[in-house]
């Protein structure tokens, strides 16, 4: 029997790191390719280990006027506060509508899942957004439109309801803290597992986050990474087909 589970357990790691290998070397790949003297992938085509190395084109990105490096910072400044007004924002929400007494918890609830089910269109939300908060060309509209989820706040309440004893809570009110300090000292702590996971996928959310840039911004100071990468791959786009239409062209003007 236990010459069995041995058996598995290797089994189980050679497996795992199959799919490592699989899941990493794609990655590692661009990296080295990254690395790689445009003439040798012209001559040699990909490899493992390049023949000749070149950092011609990490120098021509953050020399050239396209900004990548300013995108990264407000990538890096976007991603950090949105994370943590998010995390604030629904932690706020969420833990209300764990407590068992809050009045008008039902409307405050249904609220929110309501908005998960329906919503105003992109045409509504946009002359909101422009016209009534003004959002369009701030930083504030790469952080604003992604700091509420409401799947992500249900998630929490319910983390809230499930894991965080009501005891410990009557206790602390007992000895004289109130909702704030509570939240803060007693509950937030004990939920770290929770407010992490959901951390994690709103920094994601944040640095992929590419359509509220296309939608609300035209400044290219407030580029985001994502979104300028978009811009470069139209721009390249529309010069292939403009390449295209030329030769074709030329092609009927000489049969």
């Amino acid at each position: 029997m236990e010459i069995n589970n041995k058996f598995v357990n290797v089994l189980l790691h050679i497996m795992f790191l199959a799919l490592v290998a699989v899941f990493v070397f794609p990655i590692l790949l661009v990296i080295i390719i990254s690395f790689t003297d445009q003439g040798a992938i012209n001559d040699f085509g990909y490899q493992i280990i390049p023949v000749k190395t070149s950092l011609d084109a990490y120098r021509y990105i953050f020399t050239s006027n396209m900004g990548v490096g300013h995108a990264y910072l407000v990538t890096i400044c976007s991603t950090i506060c949105g994370t943590v007004l998010s995390v604030i924002v629904m932690s706020l929400y969420a833990y209300p509508l764990s407590r068992p007494g809050l009045k008008g918890k039902g409307f405050f609830t249904f609220y929110i899942f309501f908005t998960m089910l329906f919503g105003g269109g992109l045409l509504a939300w946009y002359i909101v957004t422009t016209k009534f908060y003004h959002l369009g060309n701030t930083f504030f509209a790469l952080i604003l439109p992604l700091a509420m989820s409401p799947w992500y706040t249900i998630i929490m309440r319910t983390f809230f309801q499930t894991t965080i004893p009501i005891s410990i809570i009557e206790s602390a009110k007992m000895d004289g803290a109130g909702e704030t300090r509570i939240l803060f000292s007693l509950v937030l702590p004990l939920a770290k597992p929770a407010i992490a996971t959901i951390a994690l996928f709103q920094t994601l959310a944040y640095w992929n986050d590419w359509f509220n840039p296309m939608l609300l911004i035209t400044d290219k100071n407030l580029y985001n990474l994502q979104f300028l990468l978009q811009v470069m791959m139209k721009n390249i786009q529309m010069m292939s087909d403009d390449e295209c239409r030329c030769s074709v062209e030329i092609f009927r003007q000489y049969p």
